[in-house]
């Protein structure tokens, strides 16, 4: 099995995004998790372009990588500044990298125009600065720069570029792809012709400009390339960088190379959703293979056929990447969907009982009147256990107002909720503040209640989202509450629908409570069925 090397930019390439912004321990963070994956290269920076980067370089020989190699990254020396005496230089070798990385340029219009010199003197400076770090680093790396658009304009200076790399004894030379403009048949002819007259090992660096970086670098290793340079989830300046969360299952699962360890694979989601959170993104549900919605199913029809096998509706089993198949449950549903999902919630449905019918037609009901249960599993869950009769009534509402008020212009407005509840037989009347009408109800409704369940003690509000429904009855419309609430061990969604946001909420809420509820009866009676079976 030939092995293709991985060399990660998420931490240089990838952080020139926008909306993206690491701090020297995000970057340690992610090296960290990159070193688990089992990346063979990770690029932490240009210690010459900033304080930040210098930094890194410090900090990462104190982690104890196992598996990965940190690569600091650069260009060429500066014309008219001899290489021994350039800034950029000296950070690299003082960053004490074991390989380094540089750029130069390799398309003649980037010679004359942005760098105003002659191509003679580019080729001078991408020989003294490969030749002169080798003297300094187990390996160097040379990035030939806007290659493809290079080698489209005049083919014979490009490679000329390339051989005085390979002359200088650069030890992988990478073919960059840098404004992204080119196609699959573009690469694998253009590889094709440097393999003619280069034999240093090649990599790919391929941005996403015209959305083929995935499929660019995969072409590229099909005809003879070696080394690939990507980001995770595809982060990268303007339309990003190869995806590496595609490139490498596509690669080892699909074509047989050798990119990482079967079990180091298996990690993929979880560090592709990792970065996501230290990047503060949120994570793309419908990427390839990591994403929540890969493996997701909707339609009856592909249910009914993923129960039998899954290959029917699935190109590779989820878990080879550590996701899964998930069953979605919508107007859309059959009887396939909800009987998967009752597995999923522990419920034991007879397949040929009315009650799966029921459930269908209820969810039907409920997602033509708005209600949406794809984000709110645990709203889903408490329709299941009402439909079937199996869910506990908690408490019952008497009665809530909430007073939203504002005194001064340019004062916030202050918020209170007033509850009644009954639990049982007894009543509980209390009141509580927030910083909008729907915290201050979920305050008193938790003030309410801890006395009777202190387990709600530990339940957080972690997210609120509202949607319109019906956008074309202006304020009149009906809106959908998403709220997204969790304890010290698990996060869980519910849904409202009114055409009043206070009354979503509620409904929301209720279920987030109810929910938590629920589950904690159910580990209750399981602990106790345990011990008399004991």
């Amino acid at each position: 099995m030939q092995t293709v090397e991985i060399y990660d930019t998420t931490l240089r390439d990838g952080s020139q995004a926008e909306d993206i912004s690491f701090s020297v321990d995000d970057k340690l963070r992610i090296t960290e998790k990159l070193d688990e994956l089992g990346i063979h290269y990770i690029e932490g920076g240009w210690p010459g372009s900033n304080p930040k980067d210098a930094e890194y370089f410090k900090k990462v020989k104190k982690l104890n990588l196992k598996n990965a190699t940190v690569v600091a990254f650069g260009s060429t020396h500066r014309p008219k500044i001899k290489v021994e005496s350039d800034s950029n230089v000296k950070s690299l070798i003082a960053s004490e990298a074991r390989i380094l990385t540089i750029f130069g340029k390799t398309w003649d219009f980037h010679v004359t125009e942005a760098l105003k010199i002659s191509l003679e003197e580019n080729l001078e400076l991408i020989f003294n600065t490969v030749s002169y770090l080798k003297k300094y680093a187990e390996k160097v790396f040379f990035d030939a720069e806007h290659f493809f658009d290079g080698y489209k304009d005049n083919p014979e200076y490009s490679i000329k570029c390339l051989k005085t790399a390979q002359e200088a004894k650069a030890d992988c030379i990478i073919l960059c792809d840098t404004n992204g403009g080119s196609l699959p048949a573009d690469v694998e002819k253009i590889v094709k012709e440097v393999k003619k007259s280069i034999n240093t090992p090649l990599g790919i660096h391929a941005h996403n400009d015209s959305d083929c970086a995935v499929a660019n670098s995969i072409t590229a290793v099909l005809n003879g390339v070696t080394q690939v340079q990507g980001t995770m989830n595809g982060f990268g300046e303007r339309c990003g960088n190869a995806n590496l969360c595609s490139v490498i299952p596509n690669l080892q699962l699909k074509l047989g190379f050798k990119c990482l360890d079967e079990d180091r694979l298996k990690k993929l989601t979880e560090i592709s959703r990792f970065i996501y959170e230290i990047a503060n993104l949120i994570p793309f549900k419908r990427q390839p293979f990591v994403g929540e919605s890969a493996f997701a199913h909707k339609g009856g029809v592909h249910v009914s056929a993923v129960r039998k096998r899954p290959e029917t509706y699935e190109h590779i089993r989820p878990e080879l990447v550590g996701n899964r198949q998930r069953i979605l449950v919508s107007d859309l549903a059959g009887k396939s969907n909800i009987l998967k999902k009752a597995e999923e919630f522990g419920i034991n449905l007879d397949p040929n009982s009315p009650e799966v019918q029921a459930i269908v037609d209820a969810v039907k009901t409920l997602e033509n009147e708005g209600f949406q249960f794809e984000g709110a599993e645990a709203s889903l869950e408490l329709l299941f256990r009402k439909t079937l009769g199996l869910k506990r009534k908690f408490f019952d509402l008497i009665g809530f107002r909430v007073i939203d008020e504002k005194r001064k212009g340019d004062e916030p407005t202050l918020s209170e909720a007033t509850i009644m509840v009954k639990v049982g037989k007894s009543i509980e009347h209390t009141a509580a503040t927030g910083n909008g009408p729907v915290n201050a109800l979920d305050n008193a409704l938790r003030k309410a209640l801890e006395r009777f369940y202190p387990e709600l003690k530990k339940v957080k509000l972690k997210d609120y989202k509202v949607r319109v429904v019906n956008s074309g009855r202006g304020t009149a419309s009906k809106v959908r509450v998403l709220v997204e609430s969790g304890d010290e061990e698990s996060v869980w969604s519910t849904v409202g629908v009114s055409e009043n946001i206070i009354e979503a909420s509620w409904q929301a809420i209720v279920d987030s409570i109810e929910y938590k509820l629920c589950r904690e009866k159910i580990k209750k009676e399981k602990n106790e069925s345990a011990r008399t079976e004991i």
